[in-house]
């Protein structure tokens, strides 16, 4: 097997993927996902820490993302608009990866012991969109609820984009669940 590989994580991570649907996840193992990549198992533990890491590895810069694109909308804007437009932005740029993001949710759903992690990830984007807030001036109660509100809408988006048409754009859908729950806490 090569000592080096550029492409080491990407072909580990198709591997996994892969090894995930076809066996499921508790039942896959590090060194069947180093094999099936052709590489070792000490190359695997280069890039990830264990077999979780490999699903949620592209989800660390998602709130780092959706904070950045919120400290760039303009100050006057509310702190509804700057979430809104956060999450738009960062939407735009999840449309090509539609099908990865199915994968890994079908994934991460059917295993009861990924669903710490996903929660864990939720919180981050949490906590980002809050910080983001809070550096606007917008007081502390304020920026936690807009920030939980957002989570939710974005995991509802999500889901509603996953399971809609493939012409169906995620923008389009955190547009639509946001005001959904704008007219349930209305009416």
């Amino acid at each position: 097997m090569p000592r080096w590989s550029p492409d080491a994580a990407l072909r580990l991570e198709a591997a996994a993927m892969d090894l995930f649907e076809r066996q499921g996840f508790a039942a896959t193992t590090i060194p069947q996902i180093a094999e099936a990549a052709g590489l070792t198992t000490r190359t695997f533990f280069r890039h990830f820490a264990d077999k979780r890491d490999v699903l949620f590895l592209r989800d660390r810069e998602f709130p780092d993302a959706v904070g950045d694109v919120m400290t760039s909308v303009p100050l006057e804007d509310s702190g509804p608009a700057a979430v809104r437009a956060g999450l738009a932005a960062a939407c735009r740029g999840l449309e090509a990866w539609r099908r990865p993001i199915a994968r890994r949710r079908t994934i991460v759903h059917s295993e009861p012991a990924l669903h710490e992690r996903e929660l864990l990830q939720r919180h981050h984007l949490a906590r980002a969109i809050d910080a983001s807030l809070r550096a606007r001036g917008i007081d502390v109660p304020q920026t936690r609820t807009l920030a939980a509100v957002a989570v939710m809408c974005f995991d509802l988006a999500m889901q509603k984009w996953l399971d809609g048409p493939d012409d169906l754009l995620l923008e389009e859908c955190v547009a639509s669940v946001w005001s959904e729950v704008r007219d349930c806490l209305d009416g």
